[in-house]
């Protein structure tokens, strides 16, 4: 009988690297990984071509636009990539009967909470790269009725650039480093977020387990950027002096929600998905770098 295919756009990114390394623990599925010049993700064209060829069951939709503070100028780029081109591809998905995974971000939140936010709650984003992956999430789900959107947060990986392998750079650079303290949530392992994308997926296809939909995933645990910064300090046995500083002494062009940290019990209970602690994980990154 013939493996079910599995799609994945953004191969290059943190996530599309770590669900290549995944899918060897998920030997079920035939996968399919696509870089942004293999399949241009805003092409109908380019959509068409490849799903005729594969007739994917799934599509795991990792490409995005993720520069935070870039967003704010660059718009147009921002709602091409994470909204415009996230209804293409859902379009897509919904004419050849394809299950969505399509991957968002706690920055759909406006962070005046003191509780991890539910995947009900009221979405209010505080800047424009969170305005477009919001975009995006509406459009996935009006389009294909089968679209699971998973919201995370902080993400980090061997691969890509992100928080951790910046901090490792900076503190080997310089004796002291100031990091804000006063905006809270959780950080993901990719790695983490790619097992769990695949274990869903199994889920689906073997259990039969299908309420698409919102869900949020992360690593368990709340932290600061600044707890995030000294553990990573602490880990490695690095000689740099953290200070804890507040945004209001760290203007960004994009302002981050102050807490984004994710609910995560719908996840767990619905596929019984376990959460790994956010220091574990992080060791375990950390080893590998």
């Amino acid at each position: 009988m013939q493996k079910p295919a599995i799609i994945v756009s953004g191969k290059n990114g943190q996530l599309g690297n770590e669900l290549q390394d995944a899918s060897v623990l998920f030997p079920q599925f035939h996968y399919y990984f696509f870089e942004r010049n293999e399949l241009d993700i805003c092409s109908m064209n380019a959509l068409e071509k490849i799903f005729s060829k594969y007739k994917p069951a799934y599509f795991i939709n990792t490409a995005a636009y993720t520069a935070v503070d870039k967003a704010e100028t660059e718009h147009e780029a921002a709602y091409l990539t994470n909204a415009e081109a996230v209804s293409t591809v859902s379009k897509t998905c919904s004419r050849y009967n394809t299950i969505l995974i399509h991957p968002s971000t706690d920055y759909v939140f406006d962070g005046n909470k003191k509780e991890p936010f539910k995947e009900n709650d009221l979405t209010n984003p505080v800047n424009y790269y969170g305005y477009s992956k919001w975009m995006g999430e509406q459009l996935a789900l009006e389009n294909n009725p089968q679209t699971f959107v998973i919201r995370t947060s902080w993400v980090y990986s061997v691969y890509g650039h992100n928080f951790v392998k910046t901090m490792l750079r900076v503190m080997k650079e310089r004796s002291t480093l100031n990091v804000v303290n006063d905006q809270l949530g959780s950080p993901t392992y990719a790695k983490d977020l790619s097992e769990a994308i695949l274990q869903i997926i199994t889920k689906v296809h073997t259990a039969k387990i299908f309420p698409p939909g919102i869900y949020h995933f992360s690593n368990d645990g709340i932290i600061s950027w600044y707890d995030f910064a000294t553990a990573i300090r602490d880990i490695k046995k690095l000689n740099c002096s953290v200070q804890s500083i507040t945004t209001a002494q760290y203007p960004t062009p994009a302002k981050r929600p102050l807490y984004s940290a994710l609910d995560k019990e719908k996840i767990q209970s619905t596929f019984g998905i376990t959460l790994k602690n956010w220091r574990e994980s992080l060791k375990e990154c950390l080893q590998k770098l």
